[in-house]
């Protein structure tokens, strides 16, 4: 019924507006009780094999709504009806911002991806806390992702980190620090190793100071050099780091079948989907051969069961998809969920 039916329609809208339709949408559904039950029922599936228990936390399963979706934890609860077994809200910033100028989201069909430069568009994380107060998040396993205001000079990028995580902290279960979205001028800079080590080390000692303990991870790109994923290393020893985001976008467009000319008009931004299968999934196993013990939430290019199972099989603990999503609907969970039993 996706495919044919609500994904063409979709399909026609701006993806952004798109976005905010189908969830709202889906939201209006899940509140007609018979409807509901009719969308919980052709959506459940959970099985023992799918359990995973990472940081003290017992997931129900290993799939997670990765960041961007849900920018201001606005949707975590509508989402959770797909299956997830968590899900991860933000980017969000201490203050609120718009974001870059729209038109800043762009399908490429012939590519199962997408190509965005968002730019942290939220509404801030006073917000999201007093929404994440008002709302009964029902055992939901909710990470938060922080980020850095646009404004914010690099210089200064630690106070609005620590901002965040402060905020934040009472209301999430475990925290990913974003230095890696390409569509924040400057922000990539912060996963050098000087600067990076001194942002997570102010982090992990304010974490260690409270009286309980939640995980802190890093995001990385998939674009970072052998020499920068050396330096990762050594930064996730230093300051013993809790786990690793691999992989954000990638600003590589190296094989696309989208033509050039349509590449050319969409512009800069960070792509994903399908075409960051094989990279997101190699840093992955190099990560894991480099830490054989390090938490791993493997993301970018899962667009089918068979991509969620290489995920893991290179070495992720837990998976996260968004893009797709967006190219294979809503059953798409339940999907990888019983490819996932089926080889276990």
């Amino acid at each position: 019924m996706y495919k044919n039916l609500i994904k063409p329609f979709l399909f026609l809208l701006d993806p952004e507006k798109a976005h905010h339709f189908s969830v709202s949408s889906f939201r209006v559904i899940l509140k007609i009780p018979i409807l509901a039950q009719i969308v919980k029922a052709m959506l459940a599936y959970e099985h023992p094999k799918l359990e995973k228990e990472l940081w003290g936390i017992r997931f129900p399963n290993p799939i997670g709504l990765a960041a961007g979706f849900d920018k201001d934890g606005k949707y975590f609860n509508t989402m959770a009806s797909l299956g997830f077994g968590f899900i991860e809200i933000g980017t969000v910033t201490p203050k609120p911002q718009d974001g870059n100028p729209k038109k800043r989201l762009f399908r490429l069909p012939a590519d199962s991806a997408l190509i965005n430069r968002m730019g942290f568009n939220n509404e801030g994380v006073d917000t999201m806390v007093k929404r994440l107060k008002s709302v009964d998040r029902k055992q939901l396993i909710i990470g938060g992702n922080i980020g850095k205001n646009k404004v914010t000079p690099n210089e200064n990028a630690t106070e609005d980190y620590v901002y965040a995580f402060e905020a934040l902290y009472p209301h999430v279960d475990y925290f990913v620090v974003n230095v890696s979205s390409p569509n924040t001028p400057g922000l990539r800079e912060l996963q050098d190793k000087e600067p990076l080590t001194k942002l997570l080390q102010t982090l992990m000692t304010l974490r260690d100071k409270k009286s309980q303990w939640k995980p802190v991870c890093l995001k990385i790109a998939p674009d970072l050099s052998d020499q920068q994923l050396e330096d990762i290393f050594d930064i996730i020893r230093a300051v013993k780091l809790d786990g690793i985001i691999a992989t954000n976008t990638t600003i590589d467009r190296t094989g696309l079948q989208t033509s050039d000319q349509k590449l050319a008009e969409i512009g800069a931004g960070g792509l994903s989907g399908a075409p960051l299968s094989n990279v997101s999934s190699e840093v992955v196993r190099k990560i894991r051969s480099n830490n054989k013990e390090i938490p791993i939430i493997g993301v970018g290019g899962i667009s089918s069961p068979e991509d969620a199972y290489k995920m893991l099989n290179a070495g992720a603990d837990l998976i996260q998809i968004y893009t797709g999503l967006v190219y294979q609907g809503p059953a798409f969970v339940k999907n990888i969920k019983k490819y996932i039993v089926r080889k276990a």
